[in-house]
């Protein structure tokens, strides 16, 4: 592997893993405290553990694609296309009056999706450059 193709190897990795430690965490603090963020955000608790309970799959399936020697480029562009689908939800949530956040509910969901933005961007820039690498 030459050199440009390792640094761009090594960038989508730390992306992937990047987005499994955040999500992971994310997943967790949901699961095991969506009762105390429902009363601070002002947001439903079954939503907050729904949520959840689906980042756990999602952090495990990131991790294993961000720990193979060639992340496949299925796997990453699948990774990218529930990224980007969750940032577009969190506001589509947010804009279609669902739900009534407090404030912080309201950051805390503009914070999140933007930081799932972030990654996406960072895993297709991570994905090209690979791509480019290789040929």
């Amino acid at each position: 592997m030459n050199t440009d193709a390792a640094r761009s190897a090594t960038f989508l990795r730390r992306a992937l893993l990047a987005d499994a430690a955040i999500s992971g965490a994310a997943g967790l603090v949901c699961v095991l405290g969506a009762g105390t963020l429902g009363g601070l955000l002002h947001m439903p608790e079954p939503l907050l553990r729904y949520a959840g309970i689906a980042l756990l799959p999602f952090t495990a399936f990131v991790l294993w694609v961000a720990t193979r020697d060639r992340p496949a480029r299925a796997a990453v562009w699948a990774v990218i296309v529930c990224n980007a689908a969750w940032a577009a939800d969190s506001v589509l949530l947010l804009l279609s009056g669902w739900i009534d956040p407090s404030a912080l509910g309201l950051v805390f969901i503009a914070v999140q999706a933007a930081a799932v933005a972030v990654f996406a961007e960072l895993q297709y820039v991570g994905l090209r450059r690979a791509v480019v690498a290789a040929a």
